[in-house]
């Protein structure tokens, strides 16, 4: 398993310095700067690189860019609206430009408007950490109150619209305000951040858009990327929906282990493969993760490795994010469950045999809580959780033969 560190380039508060002394082997990184749709150039792929490359005093890191998180796919390309051709275009382009700069494995995800979903950026833990939180009754309040989305009252009971109304009527406008800020935030450093105007543009737009159709563009669009990629050597992964549940009425197509199944079954290529992100999939409590790596593990070409607590017992309930060993997730099993999958690929002769995986998420202690670096990525919350996996992995590898 090669040890990974997710940097969002020159403005991230944790620093190449600050990467190079946690002792990672590779960067995960993004030109969050290059407006989604457009193609990313030879020469802004090559300037990443040679900032990942150098300390801030101009010294060597030792470290090079070595997966891509995320080439973004566009909303025009989910719907299949606007200019959505020309930019299944342009990411073709993009993956050969990355080809020829040595990168080979491409995060993505599928997920509809929001990339992934929070009410609380900074949730306070009882030993004065913070995490990041999903709270239900939150939600809701926001979608019935704040966003005020035609139809959004057919998707609670009754018990959480009056719960919601509570906490809405409790909340000041700041507030208010925080919690549709922390919705809408979407992820660190993507291209594009939404209004609460834009959200409503996009619902209305998807609002005709069902599961099935979804899944069709999705594997439209992998149609006529997997085979440009795997020609150019290079691996797709698709990150799961964060949370794995549906929300604002949106369709999730990325949430179980049958829906991966069945886009992986749609382009059985080796170049369509999963991101298996353990803190996303496990927000929901019938996804066995350990399970998911080993039937599904042949095409994982990257593993985000966090946990979540989860509040209650239900598919779509709250939790926040845990301690990578502490949370409801056998994390121990699912390294393990890697461990073996990456000793039946030396077995069989692929190149692939050491499959990349990050520290995903943190909590945010000690000096982190000074530095207020991108939400979700501190330094010595994620290095406190690459340690304890470190732990694991050196304890299980023997075992396996790794």
């Amino acid at each position: 398993m090669r040890q990974t560190w997710r940097w969002f380039g020159p403005q991230d508060n944790v620093t190449i310095r600050d990467t190079a002394q946690a002792g990672v082997e590779g960067i995960v990184s993004a030109l969050h700067h290059v407006p989604t749709g457009a193609v990313w150039t030879r020469d802004e792929i090559a300037r990443r690189q040679a900032e990942v490359a150098r300390l801030p005093d101009g010294a060597p890191s030792g470290l090079a860019w070595e997966v891509v998180e995320s080439l973004p796919v566009s909303e025009d390309i989910k719907k299949q609206k606007g200019d959505w051709r020309a930019h299944v275009a342009s990411y073709r382009d993009s993956l050969s430009n990355l080809a020829a700069a040595g990168i080979e494995v491409i995060c993505y995800n599928f997920m509809p408007v929001l990339d992934w979903t929070r009410t609380d950026l900074a949730w306070r833990l009882p030993n004065g950490a913070t995490c990041m939180r999903f709270d239900l009754t939150d939600f809701a309040a926001f979608d019935l109150h704040i966003l005020e989305r035609p139809g959004a009252a057919d998707d609670y009971d009754d018990a959480l619209r009056a719960a919601a109304a509570e906490r809405f009527a409790a909340m000041d406008d700041a507030r208010r305000s925080q919690l549709a800020r922390n919705v809408v935030f979407g992820l660190p450093g993507a291209a594009e951040h939404f209004t609460l105007a834009d959200v409503r543009a996009h619902l209305a737009e998807y609002a005709a858009i069902t599961e099935q159709q979804l899944r069709a563009h999705l594997v439209d669009f992998l149609e006529q990327v997997v085979p440009h990629a795997e020609a150019l050597g290079l691996r797709l992964c698709c990150h799961p929906d964060d949370p794995p549940v549906p929300l604002l009425g949106l369709p999730r197509i990325m949430s179980t282990e049958a829906h991966y199944k069945a886009v992986m079954d749609a382009v059985d290529r080796p170049a369509n493969g999963i991101t298996l992100c353990s803190g996303s999939l496990g927000a929901r409590p019938d996804n066995d993760l350990p399970g998911m790596m080993r039937r599904l593990g042949d095409r994982v070409h990257f593993l985000h490795l966090r946990n979540v607590t989860r509040e209650t017992g239900d598919i779509r309930g709250s939790f926040y994010e845990a301690e990578h060993l502490g949370g409801d997730t056998d994390m121990v099993a699912l390294v393990d469950a890697a461990l073996h999958e990456e000793a039946r690929r030396r077995a069989a002769g692929r190149a692939d045999v050491s499959i990349p995986f990050r520290p995903d998420h943190g909590q945010d202690i000690l000096d982190d809580l000074k530095r207020q670096a991108q939400p979700g990525y501190p330094a010595i919350g994620r290095l406190k959780g690459l340690a304890e996996l470190r732990g694991v992995i050196a304890a299980l590898a023997p075992r396996v033969g790794a």
